[in-house]
């Protein structure tokens, strides 16, 4: 699979290869907190019942717990697995139902706009 667009890099690219669940390509504007840290804002860039990408200014580091809100949604308890050009991959501790994930990728389709307001 090769997903083209502007920011999407090959290392993107190389993260959606051999994956345990497949991944939905959205925008939800959402925080994440690292364990220990402040929430920030971020927008979930793609999804998976297994885990999710976002966007992340600060570093993180591999094995960092986190924690992730998505509107509506209680806090979802994940797991750092990389980190790269302010981008950060995480993987879920537990598994997503299939049903909230398939409620996020309608509510919050790829052509989504939005603006995160401080």
């Amino acid at each position: 699979m090769v997903i083209e667009g502007p920011g999407f890099s090959l290392y993107e690219q190389a993260t959606l290869e051999d994956r345990c669940a497949p991944r939905s390509r959205l925008a939800v504007p959402a925080s994440l907190r690292q364990s220990g840290g402040k929430a920030f804002q971020t927008v979930v860039r793609d999804l998976s019942v297994a885990g999710f990408c976002a966007s992340s200014l600060n570093r993180m580091h591999v094995g960092t717990v986190c924690w992730l809100t998505m509107p509506g949604m209680e806090a979802l308890q994940a797991e750092v697995i990389w980190w790269n050009n302010s981008l950060v991959g995480c993987a879920f501790s537990n598994l997503m139902n299939q049903i909230v994930l398939d409620s996020l990728i309608a509510r919050w389709p790829t052509q989504t706009a939005y603006r995160i307001v401080s």
